[in-house]
């Protein structure tokens, strides 16, 4: 097996290298990021990495940069330890937000991930509204979402939480774990191996760094307790990092995250809320805004019992929040046009002044 074989390289991504590119350049994935700096991996070599200055120019966003879990072609340099990224590869999935602040732009959380599993806590942290916002996100990426209810030595019936996802997660996977006790640790295990890469994806002190521990049999990452006063994790990594796991399977692990801004949810929504969208097709009316018009189907399947209100009052918030992000990117895309727009035509008007001279 050739080594990049064991980082998930396949003919997806070896068709898109040409002939010349392979001739100059080296497949390699992005296994560590943090603040524009880099280190990628052959699967028998690992170098610090930089971005190439004609790879920075031609990029119009963050999005088009490397992310975690990219594969890139890159120059190394083997007597210095260092390489050269040149191109991206395209990506078969990724996980993006929008990026936290005023500025309306995508950063792309992990790339080329094929399950997420999504990791709460059955403590106080535990939240069925924030799982579905990361539902919505795993299932825009293209990736397959798994809940992990990690910390159940904290719970004394872990099981009752997993009762408390069956209306917010309806037909996707729960695992119960605890890196502590072991429980569930071996299912987990088994899905990892069989999953090529997986992504940990959760807020702040879930235990992501304890179960890869775990996983990898080792102190790979630093852990930091849970506060005395409300029970709440720390965050404790900062950096993205890639991972073989031993015995097979990939293990891609992201910082907490604190805020989580959806971006491009329309697929993601439909996926994770498809028993609203199920009712919704038996609306009386095609635009039915299930907020009070007669004949909604989803207000009935609420009247009988088959659906939470509260469900429906979180799709609406997240459709509200979509709608408003598409907004601002419409008023961004203005704002970009108005600007090229005023550069030619003082260009022209200088051109025009050089003439008369």
């Amino acid at each position: 097996m050739h080594a990049l074989d064991n980082l998930g390289w396949d003919p997806f991504f070896d068709q898109q290298v040409t002939d010349d590119e392979r001739a100059r350049w080296t497949p390699a994935r992005v296994v560590w990021e943090g603040r524009e700096r880099f280190h990628v991996s052959t699967g028998d070599a690992r170098w610090r990495a930089e971005l190439s200055g004609r790879l920075r120019y031609i990029a119009t966003t963050g999005a088009d940069l490397p992310a975690i879990g990219d594969w890139v072609l890159a120059e190394v340099r083997a007597a210095e330890g260092t390489a050269t990224i040149h191109r991206v590869l395209r990506r078969r999935s990724q996980l993006s937000r929008a990026a936290a602040g005023r500025s309306t732009e995508e950063q792309v959380i992990a790339a080329n991930v094929d399950t997420v599993l999504l990791v709460t806590s059955v403590n106080r942290d535990f939240s069925v509204r924030r799982i579905e916002r990361y539902l919505v996100l795993a299932w825009e990426s293209g990736a397959r979402p798994i809940v992990v209810l990690n910390k159940a030595d904290l719970c004394a019936v872990p099981e009752v939480w997993r009762r408390d996802l069956a209306s917010a997660a309806p037909g996707i996977p729960v695992l119960v774990t605890s890196a502590v006790t072991g429980h569930g640790m071996p299912a987990l295990v088994e899905l990892i191996r069989a999953a090529g890469t997986s992504a940990l994806l959760g807020s702040s002190g879930v235990g992501k760094s304890t179960l890869i521990n775990a996983l990898l049999g080792d102190e790979w990452q630093s852990v930091k307790p849970i506060r005395d006063r409300d029970q709440r994790g720390r965050h404790s990594t900062t950096s993205r990092q890639l991972f073989c796991v031993p015995g097979g399977g990939i293990l891609l692990d992201t910082p907490g995250l604190r805020e989580l801004q959806l971006w491009d949810a329309d697929g993601g929504l439909e996926h994770a809320f498809d028993d609203i969208e199920t009712f919704a097709c038996r609306c009386r009316f095609r635009d039915c805004s299930h907020e009070g018009e007669p004949g909604c189907a989803v207000a009935a399947a609420i009247g009988r019992g088959q659906l939470a209100a509260d469900r429906l009052a979180s799709y609406h918030r997240l459709q509200r929040e979509h709608r408003y992000l598409e907004s601002r990117l419409d008023e961004t895309a203005r704002s970009e046009r108005t600007r090229k727009a005023r550069q030619i035509a003082k260009a022209v008007r200088l051109q025009y002044k050089l003439r008369r001279r």
